[in-house]
């Protein structure tokens, strides 16, 4: 097995880049498909088809292949043009100005200008929407259109989160028509290098190539992925031949990979939390909840579940970490204050509660499951997993239908990004975290109005020290991605956040 290790950068501060960037190359007027469509294997399928409504990665990263953003993120995560060729904040930080590429069109030949942005940002702005990332643009007052190429967001206060905001495909650009006709949920429409071509639920989502995108590629005919819900079927398949990238999540099946194929294994953005529903008792007592992420061995998790592929994490990554226990009355592993903490909230005797569980996104939430069970079942907490298909698990999950939930989850290059949604009294996924204060509010707002990294940092310890303290949910461990590929397939760049963009670039061998 050749395996390529690429490291993750991560807590790089997006704001940093508030003022103008290069363009990247545009496509040659000569250059096209040299053939071939890449075929890919995952265990997943995608949940829906509305880019500013997917929460599941597997939808997340095949609608990055269709719809483009206005800023993108390089594999070092650092914040580069997209759909916004340049960008400024004006001096009191209140005004965002972006100049728009030109000649970009839309898969149904449309013309894309100015006025999808404000149509986009407007539709996510709009409660009623249902938009995953609201909260992160709720800064922008208005959206001004000085002429077809030029955007200018006024916001209601400084805000320098925002470039890297726009980066995920939930603030994905969709058509004005496309919204005027409510088309988007139905007919994909983007700018992106692949055009939406067929979905067969549970089997297929096939894409073909965008002759008339704006950036360098597709060198490829299209992109057909495929569900294959076990990971052991997707190596079978990939020494077959019969893929070209399969997208793998269990370390046990990595760990077969044959020398003939290659593995890009990449330290991940995101990280595996177990979600606790803190309205619900024996879990509305804070005692409980810190006695759960007392008495978990994180490395044992590690070990047990991935083959000790991945790094116990608190809430931040650096340079904002405060490590895995800073805010909990323990320092450490330690199942006997566990048990106290459990006797002195009224539950001595051991409670048992419902733990949903994902299954076909990421192997590798079983085997966390089934460790967590067996030790905390050592304290006097039951666990019983309830194993639940991606679209199911996810509407409960956005219901918090659950006791406790484990899944991976998704992380950003910026704190403020990652976690405001969650834990503001605004944020628009606060009913799936169940725990807001004013105090948290508070740090949150100074966060993202501060540009001052120094600052930034005591800002967001401090928050860390606050949800470890509180334990809504237990921090447990950040893995790797794992793409395994064939020698044929080149120029593929993995990223930190298992991102699929780069197959427009790709090139298919003989």
């Amino acid at each position: 097995m050749r395996v390529r290790r690429r490291s993750t950068v991560s807590g790089m501060l997006a704001l940093a880049l508030l003022g103008t960037a290069c363009a990247p190359p545009t496509q040659d007027s000569d250059e096209s498909a040299d053939g071939g469509t890449v075929v890919i294997a995952r265990s997943g399928d995608i949940d829906n088809l509305d880019p500013h409504l997917a929460t599941a990665f597997q939808t997340i990263e095949a609608l990055e292949l269709v719809y483009d953003t206005l800023f993108e993120l390089d594999p070092d995560l650092t914040v580069q043009p997209g759909l916004a060729e340049s960008w400024e904040y004006s001096e009191d930080g209140l005004t965002l100005t972006m100049q728009l590429r030109e000649d970009v069109i839309f898969h149904d030949g449309d013309t894309f200008d100015s006025a999808d942005v404000k149509a986009s940002i407007e539709r996510i702005l709009d409660e009623a929407t249902g938009a995953v990332v609201r909260t992160n643009l709720l800064s922008i007052a208005d959206v001004q259109t000085p002429d077809e190429q030029t955007v200018a967001l006024d916001l209601s206060e400084a805000d320098g989160t925002l470039p890297s905001a726009f980066t995920s495909v939930n603030t994905a650009i969709v058509s004005e028509a496309a919204l005027e006709a409510g088309s988007v949920d139905t007919e994909p429409n983007g700018t992106g290098p692949f055009v939406f071509d067929d979905w067969r639920q549970g089997e297929t989502l096939v894409l073909g190539a965008n002759q008339d995108y704006w950036g360098d590629g597709p060198f490829v005919e299209g992109v057909e992925i495929r569900v294959v819900p076990e990971e052991s079927s997707i190596l079978a398949g990939m020494r077959a031949g019969q893929f070209q990238l399969g997208i793998l999540g269990d370390p046990a099946v990595v760990d077969q990979v044959d020398d003939e194929l290659t593995v890009e294994r990449t330290a991940e953005l995101g990280y595996f939390p177990l979600f606790l529903n803190s309205e619900r008792a024996p879990l509305d007592n804070k005692q409980v909840r810190q006695a759960i992420a007392c008495g978990i061995d994180r490395q044992q998790v590690i070990d047990a579940a991935a083959f000790g592929e991945g790094e116990p994490t608190g809430p931040l990554a650096t340079p904002y970490d405060t490590g895995v226990f800073d805010g909990l009355p323990c320092d450490q592993t330690d199942p006997d204050l566990a048990r106290q903490l459990l006797t002195d909230a009224g539950v001595g005797d051991g409670f048992s509660i419902e733990t949903i569980v994902i299954q076909g996104e990421n192997e590798a939430a079983i085997n966390v499951a089934q460790s967590l069970q067996a030790q905390l079942a050592e304290i006097g907490v039951d666990l019983q997993l309830v194993p639940l298909e991606t679209n199911v698990y996810v509407d409960r999950w956005l219901a918090a239908d659950f006791d406790s939930a484990l899944s991976a989850n998704g992380s950003s290059v910026d704190p403020q990004i990652t976690y405001a949604k969650y834990f503001t009294s605004t944020g628009n996924f606060q009913n799936v975290a169940k725990f807001t204060t004013p105090e948290l509010d508070q740090l949150f707002a100074d966060g993202k109005a501060s540009t001052d990294q120094d600052e930034r940092i005591e800002i967001y310890g401090e928050i860390a020290r606050t949800l470890l303290d509180a334990s809504p949910w237990v921090w447990l461990y950040s893995g790797f991605k794992y793409q395994v590929l064939q020698p044929e397939l080149t120029d593929f760049v993995p990223t930190p956040t298992g991102s699929l963009k780069s197959l427009r670039q790709v090139h298919l061998g003989s």
